[in-house]
């Protein structure tokens, strides 16, 4: 079997924002309380509090911060690594950005879950939930190891600047996840991999950004899924 996950690590956590708590709202999530600035209007009804003016410059994790902060809790609704058809798994990912923009991107093509190795940036970091427009709320993710991936029967497709086929050519069929590496140094040669796909360019650089290497890769993915 499969490591069972809930879609968090099932704790509460700030969003800031009318729209990110809509979405949050939308996908079903609980809202424990809404904490709303002067001149501001609630988005929920459930333990509104209104504040002085000023606290909220001081609580708030941005410069010019929105005049609405909730603390959200995500539903409890198990997942197993089972039942998933294709997933991105990113390998130790540092940056909030790049999570944020990989949810972003997962969601729009459809992906069912976005995996976490250990030692991955917090998904519900302030930073990731506004890169991820709200994706954070709708795209499941997993914490699980690259060998607990593998135990749930899913074969894992890694990707490399150097080495594999190229990714239109790779097959996509199945179980499958994309995985990719952390921004520094992307996935080790000798990683338990069972097909290396690579992305060809032109330019000077190296590879490309985790984060878009992930968009790509993922709508491939899905387009190539859809036609066979």
């Amino acid at each position: 079997m499969g490591r069972r996950s809930s879609r968090t690590d099932e704790h509460a956590f700030a969003v800031e924002g009318a729209t990110l708590i809509g979405e949050a709202v939308a996908a079903g999530w609980d809202i424990e309380s809404e904490f709303v600035a002067p001149g501001g209007v609630a988005v929920t009804s459930a333990g509104v509090f209104e504040l002085a003016p000023g606290v909220i410059e001081r609580v708030a994790s941005t410069e010019h911060p929105q005049p609405n902060i909730a603390v959200v809790r995500a539903p409890a609704q198990p997942l197993a690594l089972d039942g998933l058809g294709l997933v991105v798994v990113v390998d130790a990912l540092n940056d909030p950005g790049n999570l944020g923009t990989i949810l972003r991107s997962s969601e729009a093509a459809g992906i069912d879950a976005v995996v976490l190795t250990p030692g991955s940036v917090d998904p519900f970091n302030p930073k990731v939930i506004r890169a991820s427009a709200g994706a954070v709320f709708h795209v499941p993710v997993v914490g699980a190891s690259l060998e607990e991936v593998r135990r749930a029967g899913i074969r894992l497709v890694g990707t490399s600047s150097h080495q594999g086929v190229q990714h239109r050519e790779a097959d996509w069929s199945g179980r499958v996840a994309i995985v990719l590496g952390n921004e520094s140094h992307g996935l080790p040669d000798d990683a338990d991999i069972d097909q290396w796909v690579t992305i060809a360019h032109r330019g000077r650089a190296e590879s490309l950004n985790v984060a878009m290497a992930a968009t790509l890769l993922a709508f491939t993915a899905a387009e190539h899924r859809a036609r066979h």
